[in-house]
């Protein structure tokens, strides 16, 4: 479909059945699926590889920096919208840039094969952040693959589609990575990923270009102050210096005990005893399932409970549950530590997640939507990832049960804040 085919309109349970029966659906379940499979791969299973490798828990935490790509993204997305890369650009603005981004993965996936951290762990970082560099583009470019690609009543069905895409991509990395590593080794098990790609390949070849709207040609000045200081001034100027930057630090400090605890998830279950399989089985599957349903009855309070209440409840829940790692610490390689611990964290991570985005929605203003959300959901991962990469050294000279306390301890600087913004959050929050 593109932008010149007649719209067509989706009502009612037939129109929903024609929605997710149209090209596009399919071909954001396989775009789905090339969003999905690096993320992992450069982020949480990477560090399990690191840490069978024999390297430093300082180093993996630190290795962990390279998954800041998909944090500053926004910042070469303009490149990604407007300039045309030669020799891609036969297949279209972003058909051009995909195929580029996939090739690239593809690149930085064998490198990561070829190159293992206990040869050179320099060179194997630097292929590393090729890898999450294209997988961040990826992203990029099928956001905006999506929205132009159909009208706005068959979005729903796209997104749905791409987020199952996504999913099946995040098992692939996840479950399917390490049951494989603990057949054959991490490396052929990198190789064996790569061969998913020639599936978002192959799509980009078969799939047709959608037709763009002719965008008038403005300098950079122009487009900096558009795209980068105009949803800024907006944000300040509506909220105020001071309150602003309650909101900012708010939101960066929400997932802070989640962050400080992530790099090192996968090296703590490999030192309590279990296999990557194992770990495949519990963290990958059963506990996808568990974060589903916490998601789930995060939205569902979102609809029915006060908004400040629940953000206080899930900065909570997330960090107490991090306590239950040491009750599998001082249980390891028993399987019910396993579950519990799992149980109770992913469940807490899932059931915050809707509040959190509930919360950055209520503060945009429409007219910068895209930008001031982008924005924010970075600023939401981004001290965490900073403060979570020095995790490590932390691991190696105090040991886990330390990290635990602290990660839990971490929530009052985010409670002191909300309890600063509290009067302030009900008008903040309020249906605009």
């Amino acid at each position: 479909m593109t932008a010149t085919s007649p719209a067509p309109r989706y009502k009612g349970f037939r129109g929903v059945l024609q929605a997710f029966a149209q090209p596009g659906a399919i071909t954001m379940l396989f775009f789905g699926l090339a969003s999905g499979l690096p993320f992992l791969l450069v982020g949480n299973t990477l560090s399990a590889w690191l840490k069978e490798s024999g390297i430093d828990y300082g180093a993996i935490g630190l290795a962990s920096y390279v998954t800041f790509s998909y944090n500053f993204k926004f910042v070469w997305a303009p490149l990604v919208d407007r300039f045309r890369l030669p020799l891609f650009c036969r297949l279209g603005q972003r058909r051009g840039w995909l195929m580029f981004a996939l090739l690239l993965l593809t690149v930085g996936l064998l490198g990561m094969a070829m190159m293992p951290p206990d040869a050179s762990l320099a060179r194997f970082v630097g292929v590393t952040l090729i890898a999450a560099f294209a997988g961040a583009t990826i992203d990029i470019v099928v956001d905006a693959y999506r929205v132009e690609i159909a009208p706005p009543e068959a979005q729903g069905a796209l997104a749905a589609t791409y987020t199952l895409g996504y999913r099946f991509g995040l098992i692939a990395s996840g479950a399917g990575i390490l049951i494989i590593a603990d057949a054959v080794g991490w490396q052929k098990a990198y190789v064996a990923i790569c061969l998913l790609l020639i599936i978002p390949i192959v799509s980009v070849l078969v799939v047709r270009e959608p037709e763009h709207r002719v965008r008038e040609r403005v300098s950079l000045a122009v487009a900096v102050q558009e795209g980068f200081i105009g949803p800024f001034r907006d944000f300040f100027s509506r909220y105020g210096l001071g309150l602003a930057f309650g909101l900012i630090a708010f939101v960066g400090l929400f997932r802070l005990p989640d962050q400080m605890l992530g790099v090192m998830a996968y090296p703590f279950y490999l030192d309590t005893g279990f296999t990557k399989t194992q770990i495949a089985e519990v963290s990958k599957v059963y506990g996808v399932v568990v974060g589903i349903a916490g998601a789930l009855a995060g939205g569902w309070a979102v609809t029915r409970f006060e908004l400040r209440r629940l953000l206080a409840v899930a900065g909570v829940g997330v960090a107490v549950s991090n306590l239950l790692y040491i009750v599998m610490a001082n249980h390891p390689g028993e399987t019910w530590s396993f579950v519990l611990t799992l149980s109770g964290d992913n469940f807490a991570q899932g059931f915050a997640g809707p509040v959190l985005v509930a919360f950055m929605s209520s503060l945009v203003n429409r007219s910068f939507t895209a930008t001031q959300y982008a924005l924010l959901s970075s600023l939401a991962n981004l001290p965490g990832k900073v403060i979570g990469g020095m995790s490590g050294f932390l691991v190696r000279d105090s040991g886990y049960t330390t990290l635990f306390l602290i990660s839990t301890v971490s929530i009052v600087p985010t409670l002191i804040v909300l309890a600063l913004l509290w009067r302030r959050i009900p008008t903040i929050a309020a249906p605009r």
